[in-house]
């Protein structure tokens, strides 16, 4: 049977082992160390990296993250690797869901109010018709296009060419990117960090937003131009921004984000691994593996995801 490593901090590395071991995987199978036995490793793509120059044997990566990013920029490439998608499709969704009816119920404007012991009778807004677009539709837009229908907005995606989900009124491609932008009230960014999508949403393009328009960012920092976020903000042609994500983490105390007229940060914390999640997805995975047959979520080395 293959050798497996686990990836990850001493603590989590414990806890993983542990919940493989109930789910079935013999504990003999387990390394201690990462070597030329190695056949199959699960973790962090960070941790990761680090190893693959004494595994010279191993076959199969699973990463516990979306991202890959460590391991596509190392130069071995002679292994499976697969990431953790379809896991963090909810999470996001209510990221993102608890943002815009942070803004659309006035819910800041409200603590405002009790605060100064103002009746406030401000009517909040619906969501009913409202337009949100995705900027990358795969399992995660797919989920956020989902629960905006359960509010009855209008939604439209930007992908490559594919067009999978059925919770899309509209889909763009190619050079419709503006195109789609006209009219939304929410975008919300979810694309990977590949060599095309680096630098995509750019102050040109934003600027095709309306003002009233929310942009969110949870895909990968990479994809967004900051400094021109920041000055659209300042300068009030965009209602507000959610950024999860950025070019550099943590965020320098010196980056004029924090600053930012209407820009609301955290800390790459929208969608985290949680353990059981992760885990079982890779006990699918290592079964069809025993099986040899075809994993599930394999990532392309040239495309990136």
């Amino acid at each position: 049977m293959p050798k497996i490593f686990l990836a990850f901090s001493a603590e989590e590395q414990i806890s993983y082992q542990e919940f493989l071991i109930e789910n079935g995987i013999d504990p003999q199978f387990f390394q201690s160390a990462a070597n030329d036995q190695t056949e199959i490793i699960l973790g962090s793509p960070k941790l990761i990296v680090d190893l693959l120059t004494l595994v010279p044997n191993v076959k199969w990566v699973q990463s516990s993250w979306a991202g890959v990013e460590p391991l596509l920029e190392a130069k071995k490439k002679d292994y499976i690797l697969t990431n953790a998608r379809g896991i963090f499709g909810q999470l996001m969704a209510e990221f993102v869901f608890g943002y815009i009816l942070f803004f659309e119920k006035n819910i800041l404007d409200k603590i405002y109010s009790q605060q100064d012991k103002v009746w406030d009778k401000a009517l909040p807004s619906s969501l009913k018709g409202k337009k949100i677009g995705l900027v990358g539709v795969g399992s995660i837009g797919s989920e956020i296009a989902r629960v905006a229908k359960v509010f009855n907005m209008h939604v439209v995606g930007y992908t490559e060419s594919s067009e999978v989900s059925t919770y899309i009124d509209e889909y763009f491609h190619g050079s419709d990117l503006p195109k789609m932008m006209a009219g939304l009230d929410f975008l919300v960014c979810v694309l990977p960090n590949t060599f095309q999508t680096r630098g995509l949403i750019d102050l040109q393009l934003m600027q095709n937003l309306p003002e009233k328009c929310v942009l969110f960012n949870v895909g990968r920092g990479q994809v967004l131009d900051e400094i021109g976020l920041a000055t659209l903000l300042n300068a009030g042609k965009l209602r507000a921004a959610v950024l999860d994500v950025f070019k550099q983490e943590p965020l320098p105390q010196s980056d004029p984000l924090w600053t930012a007229k209407n820009l609301y940060i955290t800390s790459h914390t929208s969608a985290p691994s949680f353990l059981e999640d992760v885990a079982l997805l890779f006990l699918k995975n290592y079964q069809r593996y025993l099986s040899q047959k075809p994993l599930e979520f394999q990532v392309n080395f040239e495309k990136g995801y």
